[in-house]
């Protein structure tokens, strides 16, 4: 057996099945590619969902965690460290906002979310105790804990974990009409993000968000905007939220913000919402522990230099220009995305996603498929774009073969 067959099937053997990866098996990477175990080289389409928005072993932030490691990596939030204010103090101020709760991983993030706007709701709006209600969008993806999968509407990530966490109101994503019906007295929060990426890339109407953000004003509820994926210039803005000119009452930040590195992840908010916590109300052992703070820092200060974003903006233009010449035949159905992201719909004549995926993977190209006929294309911000191009070369290859 090859290198590469011995660890998949032990692999096979040893890890529970919930995860279905390509048959690849990574070993290095720098920038926008990855070297397997047996010496192939494969471009990156896929930047680990938008956490690797600035390349695989980006020396500012690879030098950033060492320096770290070498002094103190964690605490606990048992005391504080050298790092967490200033990490606490540049997100915020990132932002636009006042505060900041730090996690770990985007699920947590959301968690934190719901648990702050109910507690947000019964101690600052008013609501009566144990009747919050949180309006979330269909085709949602924010992450597998019990409570977030109670208000999914896949049923691939829903089935067989119930009873399910109540408190939670589900409408068509892009449905102004349906939001504000949906909205009582008792709404506390509507939670959406501002491109469904798990969804296929799903970019609103033109003017929903301002809209959600109007009502949400009217109606004194919170805008809770997921930006885990869509966020920290993947879109070609530092949030997707801006392509609108909105801002929410509330961000939700995770994969990019770590640099690939470590997980980190933050609620970042107004003094008014986040200041509801008391201690010993939440907490996380790992949530803005030293290293994390490290590396985060070292994130924010290459988006303040809005060379990511405009990598983005530039790239993303190029990539959607060169999608759209794919459709119109029988072979790409649609395409959708803003910046350097977009879902493309393959025809079902040429295949599934996931059969596409392994063709474009033999040819040298790693995207993932996602809900049948889509693949996802989210390159590392740093990619080249001659190497882009090829990228685009090697689909087009497939799909004509």
């Amino acid at each position: 057996m090859s290198t590469t067959e011995n660890a998949l099937a032990s692999a096979e053997a040893h890890s529970a099945h919930n995860y279905h990866p390509l048959p690849v098996v990574v070993a290095t990477a720098d920038g926008a590619w990855m070297t397997d175990v047996e010496g192939r080289r494969y471009l990156d389409m896929l930047a680990g969902y938008s956490a690797l928005n600035f390349g695989h072993g980006n020396r500012r932030l690879i030098d950033a965690a060492r320096a770290q490691l070498e002094r103190v990596t964690l605490t606990s939030r048992a005391f504080h460290h050298d790092r967490f204010a200033d990490f606490c103090t540049q997100l915020a101020e990132l932002c636009g906002m006042e505060m900041v709760l730090p996690m770990n991983t985007g699920a947590e993030a959301v968690e934190t979310a719901v648990k702050t706007a109910r507690k947000w709701g019964y101690r600052v709006k008013g609501v009566p105790d144990g009747m919050a209600k949180i309006i979330v969008a269909a085709d949602n993806f924010h992450g597998r804990t019990t409570t977030v999968i109670s208000f999914s509407t896949d049923q691939e990530a829903r089935a067989d974990y119930g009873p399910y966490t109540p408190g939670f109101e589900i409408v068509p994503y892009g449905d102004l009409t349906a939001l504000d019906a949906a909205m009582t007295e008792n709404t506390v929060a509507v939670l959406l993000e501002p491109i469904q990426g798990e969804a296929g890339v799903l970019v609103p109407p033109a003017g929903y968000m301002a809209g959600v953000r109007e009502l949400t004003r009217q109606r004194n509820v919170l805008f809770v905007a997921d930006e885990i994926q869509s966020g920290l210039g993947r879109t070609g803005r530092t949030f997707a939220l801006e392509h609108e000119g909105v801002v929410p009452d509330m961000y939700l930040l995770g994969k990019a913000l770590g640099g690939g590195v470590v997980p980190v992840s933050a609620v970042v908010s107004s003094a008014d919402v986040l200041g509801v916590f008391r201690p010993g109300e939440h907490g996380s052992t790992f949530g803005g522990n030293p290293l994390a703070c490290a590396v985060a820092l070292e994130v924010i200060a290459m988006l303040r230099t809005g060379e990511y974003q405009q990598r983005a903006a530039e790239l993303g233009d190029h990539l959607h220009h060169e999608l759209g010449l794919l459709t119109g035949g029988d072979a790409v159905t649609a395409v959708r995305g803003r910046g350097l992201w977009a879902g493309v719909d393959i025809s079902p004549r040429l295949g599934t996603g996931r059969e596409i995926s392994e063709k474009l993977m033999d040819r040298g190209v790693l995207v993932k498929d996602t809900h049948g006929s889509t693949i996802r294309i989210a390159p590392p911000l740093v990619i080249g774009k001659d190497d882009l191009d090829w990228g685009l070369d090697q689909l087009r290859a497939v799909l004509a073969g």
